[in-house]
């Protein structure tokens, strides 16, 4: 398995795996699915976009972007990491988060946060064995399929 950066080219793969996810799990609040067009969007904006590959085949993908607006928050970043669950557990999610946190710390990036829904339980996991630690919970900010969802926050000082 390599980590690399994303390329244009990637973005079809990239939604065969983010799309699913968005459809059918709570690892985003937004319905919306992505088209490949805006895949490539964001691999060009992105400060930081990396795939996870092995035999040509696309495992997951990390991105990070500013965390709000402004100046003030010029040295924090909030990611988004997704994994194909059918390469869960080889090691992908783990490898481009340490590729990713690598990254933000040699851009400047002093903190890294991610945003995971409450009930999300081994997101949460995943996060805390990287060393993120939760930081807040905004108890139900988020809705998808008629249900109110709470947002942990979640950050790690780099």
């Amino acid at each position: 398995m390599i980590i690399r950066a994303a390329r244009a080219a990637d973005a079809d793969a990239i939604c065969a795996i983010w799309n699913p996810l968005i459809a059918d799990t709570n690892m985003t609040f937004s319905p919306l699915e992505k088209t490949a067009d805006q895949v490539a969007e964001l691999i060009a904006e992105r400060p930081c976009f990396l795939v996870a590959e092995s035999s040509e085949l696309i495992l997951g993908f990390v991105t990070y972007g500013p965390f709000r607006g402004g100046p003030g928050y010029a040295h924090t970043a909030e990611h988004s990491i997704m994994v194909d669950p059918l390469s869960k557990g080889q090691g992908a999610g783990r490898a481009l988060m340490l590729a990713a946190m690598k990254h933000a710390r040699a851009n400047g990036i002093h903190v890294l946060v991610a945003g995971v829904a409450g009930e999300n339980v081994a997101a949460r996991a995943f996060h805390k064995q990287l060393g993120f630690a939760e930081v807040g919970k905004m108890p139900e900010v988020g809705r998808r399929w008629d249900r109110w969802l709470d947002l942990v926050l979640m950050q790690k000082r780099l």
